[in-house]
């Protein structure tokens, strides 16, 4: 059977033996496109990284206010059993203190006895301590080596608090100011409200033999502060209207400047 004649055409498609997909050459980058890629990603970068601090910051500034809103839970909770004060005590004019009621970031005594927000460790902090700690500390976390130091040395957190609102070296501790919903007027007049803020202390170096040093939050853009109804507010502070600057004066200078810098804050209510 001729199958040509009969209309069907037979067409061998088969790749001649020896043949070779066509292999086209591959390019490589040049220099130059190499050089512009990594302009181009300098310049993403150079544009994104401050963004990306500032949000970090941010991020820091919040969980700070967290950290005082939770300080200031402990202190109603505190108030409730103990007839309406806040923390205060011990009453003692030793170990550093020189009168109870004076503004302070210490949480324990040269004794190692608690003192201000070092009292809500026993109990109404006792499972999160580190609430007494910044996030957005400028300088290293000191927040195991000071809580390891409470009961054995005196300690600090990273926040001050407002006992009594005095700011005096000697005499009876003044008790005028220790009731939560009592808290009396500060020096001018205003009705007391703030209990807590961020340290933003700034001491020269001579005071480092003293055990003085400088202590700052939020790259001193930023402080927080804890009113007595519970309420954080985050204030302002590129000016550093709440910066304590005590220059080469002596340590006690810086308690009537920190007690200030409550009182203006007290006026933001």
């Amino acid at each position: 059977m001729n199958l040509r004649n009969s209309g069907w055409i037979i067409t061998d498609t088969a790749e001649p033996t020896g043949s070779r997909p066509d292999c086209r050459r591959i390019r490589g980058f040049t220099l130059i496109e190499l050089l512009v890629v990594a302009a181009i990603t300098g310049l993403l970068l150079s544009i994104l990284l401050p963004s990306l601090r500032k949000a970090r910051r941010q991020a820091k500034e919040i969980v700070c206010a967290s950290h005082l809103n939770q300080v200031g839970m402990a202190i109603h909770s505190y108030a409730l059993d103990y007839d309406d004060t806040i923390p205060f005590g011990p009453e003692t004019s030793s170990f550093f203190y020189p009168v109870m009621g004076n503004v302070t970031s210490l949480i324990s005594l040269g004794n190692g006895k608690p003192v201000g927000l070092g009292l809500l460790l026993d109990g109404y902090l006792a499972e999160k301590p580190n609430v007494l700690f910044c996030p957005g500390a400028d300088q290293p976390s000191e927040a195991d080596l000071q809580l390891a130091r409470v009961g054995q040395w005196e300690a600090q957190c990273d926040y001050y608090y407002r006992h009594a609102s005095v700011s005096t070296l000697s005499g009876p501790p003044d008790l005028s100011h220790v009731r939560l919903t009592r808290l009396g007027a500060n020096r001018n007049g205003y009705r007391i409200s703030a209990l807590a803020m961020d340290v933003q202390f700034l001491a020269h170096r001579s005071l480092e033999v003293w055990g003085v040093y400088t202590r700052t939050s939020h790259q001193r853009q930023k402080v927080n502060i804890l009113l007595a109804d519970g309420q954080v507010l985050s204030e302002d502070n590129r000016e550093d209207l709440y910066t304590v600057d005590i220059g080469q004066g002596a340590p006690q200078d810086a308690l009537d400047k920190i007690l200030h810098s409550f009182e203006r804050a007290d006026e933001l209510r």
